[in-house]
């Protein structure tokens, strides 16, 4: 596989999500009860979720624990830079490489938020040093000079929220009987989605993909390892 082609796949989902996140923040309200943008009904809907963590929601400390992640996202990008690189050189398997290039997409995509948003948006989730929880902001948020947050202290931006199936825990079920069930509950956004596809799909096909890697490395090695001269040849 070519390494313009896994760019072009790069660009496509960092594109494609900085779209719609930049598309949600300055149209978007942040999420509310009513506040959401039906797609397909109830089962695909469009909200506005500021999110200070990791994918789906997960947050990690306060400021300090944001900065964390902000520069775990940095060195991933700049080792995956690397990365795809080199498999791409030794000719890994096709989908293996397509699904390195997601999970890298992904990861920039969200490394743009939080590093950029704060700088250039005037409104965003702020962490209060009292009680050391992230304050909602009221109205649209817009393009300004001076932003929300310092560089690498940005909100990642969340909108996709697919309900698939909705009901309740029957009473005699363990914990949660009574309760209302929901899947899929978290909002997450398309470079989460890219993260989760590239993961995903190497746990399934690993098989697949690693199996055909093995194959080629033991016939290059029989290759390699033959004996070529005159004797040989006469034999």
């Amino acid at each position: 596989m070519k390494a313009k082609h896994v760019a072009f796949i790069i660009a496509l989902v960092v594109i494609a999500d900085q779209a719609l996140k930049l598309y949600i923040k300055t149209h978007f309200t942040l999420e509310s009860p009513g506040n959401h943008q039906n797609i397909l009904g109830e089962r695909f809907q469009l909200y506005f979720v500021e999110n200070p963590g990791m994918a789906y929601g997960w947050k990690f400390g306060g400021s300090w624990g944001k900065l964390a992640l902000t520069i775990f996202r940095l060195v991933a990008v700049v080792f995956g830079t690397w990365y795809l690189g080199s498999i791409i050189k030794q000719k890994y398997n096709r989908g293996f490489i397509i699904c390195a290039a997601l999970i890298y997409a992904g990861a920039l995509g969200n490394l743009i938020d939080s590093a950029f948003y704060g700088l250039i948006f005037d409104k965003g989730m702020t962490l209060d040093p009292f009680t050391k929880r992230y304050v909602d902001y009221n109205g649209l948020a817009v393009f300004a000079k001076h932003g929300y947050a310092s560089f690498l202290h940005g909100n990642v931006v969340d909108m996709l929220y697919f309900p698939v199936i909705r009901g309740q825990f029957p009473s005699w079920f363990p914990f949660w009987g009574g309760d209302d069930f929901e899947f899929f509950r978290p909002i997450f956004n398309l470079a989460d989605a890219a993260i989760s596809t590239g993961v995903i799909t190497i746990l399934v096909f690993q098989k697949r993909f690693f199996k055909q890697r093995k194959s080629e490395e033991t016939t290059h090695t029989v290759e390699t390892k033959a004996l070529v001269n005159d004797e040989s040849q006469v034999s």
